[in-house]
């Protein structure tokens, strides 16, 4: 029965973080967000798919059919070095996430992860309500205030595709004017940002403005547009943005 509530009833609250390209920043951009507000004792995750010919299990070559081995995830473990774990989702934990998780698919099969999250986000929720109802609640540090019952997880997740399955609370996409490369899962949600995170804009002088970035003006007003270079704290009005969100009640269902 109480599996069956958590599938029903709204759980958890969940900040997607996506981006146009590799390497600008997404992971940075999650740690950051789980650093300032330690609070929400988040549970974490990086959802990864890889190309033609890798299998999802070990992330290499293997003899496996095309529609074999197209999901696997994985917890994070503290006591494991980080060579030997998923460096991004590793870096989750390093920043103060409560648990961290990578989920890894073939490209085109994360439909065939999604049961394989669900029920991981389920286990994290049953795992924390045993947890406060035995007395083994964690300390909690900081000095930002938010709803951090076991009654709702606080998940954040780094992805693009994820928004095909769902509709996360707070949707950031990391951009970088420099950078021309757009692939198509962040394109094609990119309307759906909530808010955009710019770690080079159009402002510098440096920066050649790319096709992409010929956005509508309607678009640019529509949305909140911050500048955070690499290396930058988070900035303050995303910082509140996600404050209100944690203080409000869960969005998302298990």
């Amino acid at each position: 029965m109480a599996s069956a509530e958590l599938i029903r009833k709204p759980a958890c609250r969940l900040i997607v973080v996506g981006g146009h390209t590799r390497s600008i920043g997404k992971t940075q951009l999650v740690c950051d967000m789980i650093a300032a507000l330690p609070r929400a004792r988040w549970l974490a995750g990086k959802i990864t798919q890889y190309g033609h010919g890798v299998c999802a299990q070990n992330g290499g070559n293997c003899d496996c059919a095309p529609t074999e081995h197209v999901a696997a995830l994985d917890w994070e473990d503290a006591g494991i070095p980080l060579t030997h774990r998923g460096a991004d989702s590793a870096r989750f934990l390093q920043a103060g996430a409560e648990r961290a998780f990578w989920l890894r698919t073939k490209q085109g099969y994360l439909a065939e992860g999604m049961p394989l999250l669900r029920q991981a986000l389920r286990q994290a929720k049953l795992r924390g309500k045993e947890a406060e109802d035995g007395g083994l609640k964690p300390p909690l540090h900081g000095d930002s205030e938010c709803d951090c019952s076991s009654e709702v997880l606080n998940v954040i997740i780094e992805s693009n595709s994820l928004l095909q399955f769902v509709r996360p609370s707070l949707y950031v996409t990391v951009l970088d004017a420099a950078r021309e490369d757009f692939k198509d899962s962040a394109r094609h949600m990119l309307d759906r940002a909530d808010v955009l995170v710019f770690r080079r804009g159009p402002e510098d002088g440096e920066v050649r403005r790319p096709p992409w970035l010929q956005l509508p003006a309607q678009f640019l007003r529509d949305k909140l547009s911050l500048l955070q270079r690499e290396g930058e704290p988070l900035p303050e009005s995303l910082f509140q943005l996600v404050s209100r969100i944690l203080e409000t009640g869960p969005t998302v269902s298990l």
